[in-house]
């Protein structure tokens, strides 16, 4: 279905995919078989378009083909992660390992090689839109997560702005780099879990091999400022996830 048929069907309820391939044939197959499960598949074939498309609509799923005119899959992932945490299906060539790595370090949840088997595409779909909201553990937990704004030392966070400053400079923080930085500061001398942290901040299971949290926590230390190989604010507890310490 395109933007046009999605409209006139009435269809706003219904899970949104942005299909980005370039293959006319193979997207509006692709299109039609994820249609036919209830699914509303707009197709872009530009990659130099898809990040602006991706940001202004929102949809429930962004499927993305490494290999693009105007602008690659992996360039697309990168900058659509930068500001967003929708849910990112890679579609890659059958044994580019380099490209399924270099998508999953950019932000992509899941890829699927092509030739693209239909069934298992619609597998990974459902389950990357099986999105559900992380559950507190206990009543001092939400109090803890509804409360606008903590410091800790030289460190400010203020979440009615989304803002964060390290000795009253402001640190500029991509969307995720803020949503992880805020759960662990609100969960300030607990251990979570990677599991734990990725499904609250991607809405999806952790898989076990995802480095999202990883390279994302990385980021987020070199940017406020601590050391990466001796962290002192955000530790790595080996075996169980992160701690972020709040008082240094």
């Amino acid at each position: 279905m395109n933007n046009e048929a999605c409209a006139e069907a009435g269809m706003g309820k219904l899970a949104q995919i942005l299909l980005v391939e370039d293959d006319q044939d193979l997207a509006e197959l692709t299109a039609d078989y994820l249609s036919g499960f209830g699914f509303c598949v707009n197709i872009e074939s530009d990659g130099a378009k898809a990040v602006e498309r991706a940001l202004l609509e929102k949809p429930s799923l962004l499927i993305l083909d490494v290999m693009l005119p105007g602008k690659d899959g992996i360039d697309i992932c990168r900058e659509v992660r930068e500001k967003s945490s929708l849910p990112i299906l890679m579609l890659t060539a059958r044994g580019e390992q380099i490209d399924q790595i270099l998508g999953l370090e950019m932000g992509a949840d899941d890829y699927v090689c092509k030739p693209v088997e239909p069934r298992l595409l619609l597998a990974r779909v459902k389950a990357l839109l099986r999105r559900a909201p992380v559950e507190k553990d206990n009543q001092q937990g939400e109090e803890k997560i509804t409360k606008q704004f903590y410091q800790f030392d030289n460190i400010e966070l203020d979440n009615s702005a989304r803002r964060v400053k390290v000795d009253d400079v402001e640190v500029d923080l991509t969307m995720p780099e803020y949503e992880l930085l805020w759960l662990l500061a609100t969960h300030a001398g607990h251990i979570l879990s990677r599991a734990m942290i990725f499904k609250s901040i991607r809405g999806i299971e952790y898989d076990g091999s995802n480095r999202f949290v990883d390279l994302t926590v990385s980021h987020i230390r070199m940017k406020i400022g601590d050391d990466g190989d001796k962290p002192t604010r955000i530790k790595t507890v080996r075996g169980k996830g992160y701690l972020f310490v709040p008082s240094c």
